[in-house]
């Protein structure tokens, strides 16, 4: 075995016991704090490699710190894309408020110009119902008048027959007054 490997195992074990504790803590804080872990174990590997001038433990601490900073972009991308969907989602919202506040309105200005509509269909029945009164009124009107015409010319002609029937008679007796003479 190589002797730099020994040092190597030893900080690689020596890391591995000291994170058990401090991920189970980090998991309950969220992905931030296991990100912060996973750069604190990159740091603490390359400078155990610079001190010990072993290439192979700053390398694995080269490919630890890429494997955080994409897991950070990763979590980066994911907050990204969930604000996206939750805005998406807000605008879709606001979208069917919207569509069904018009369908309200259009609701609201259809009812109202049924009973408008009602409303005129009615005054125009009443108005003709009141014309109808009005011409009926007159006819009836018209119809006594002629009545009342007629009644007048029967009192004219009866009283001129009554009239007729004096002056016969007046005459009649005038006339055996005059042949009685």
């Amino acid at each position: 075995m190589n002797l730099r490997a020994i040092p190597r195992a030893f900080v690689d074990g020596y890391l591995k016991v000291v994170r058990v504790p401090v991920d189970l803590i980090a998991r309950r804080r969220g992905e931030g704090a296991e990100l912060a872990v996973d750069r604190v174990d990159a740091t603490a590997r390359s400078v155990a490699g610079t001190v010990l001038g072993d290439a192979d433990l700053r390398e694995d601490a080269g490919r630890r710190r890429v494997a955080a900073d994409e897991r950070e972009r990763s979590i980066r991308l994911r907050s990204d894309a969930e604000q996206q969907r939750e805005r998406a989602e807000q605008q879709a919202e606001q979208r069917r408020d919207r569509a069904q506040e018009k369908r309200d309105e259009r609701k609201e200005r259809a009812a109202k110009s049924e009973s408008q509509r009602k409303e005129a269909a009615r005054k125009d029945k009443q108005r003709a119902e009141e014309r109808s009164q009005s011409k009926a009124r007159r006819e009836r009107l018209d119809a006594l008048d002629a009545k009342s015409e007629a009644l007048e010319e029967k009192d004219e002609a009866l009283t001129a027959k009554d009239e007729a029937q004096r002056l016969g008679g007046a005459a009649s007796r005038a006339k055996a007054a005059r042949k009685s003479r």
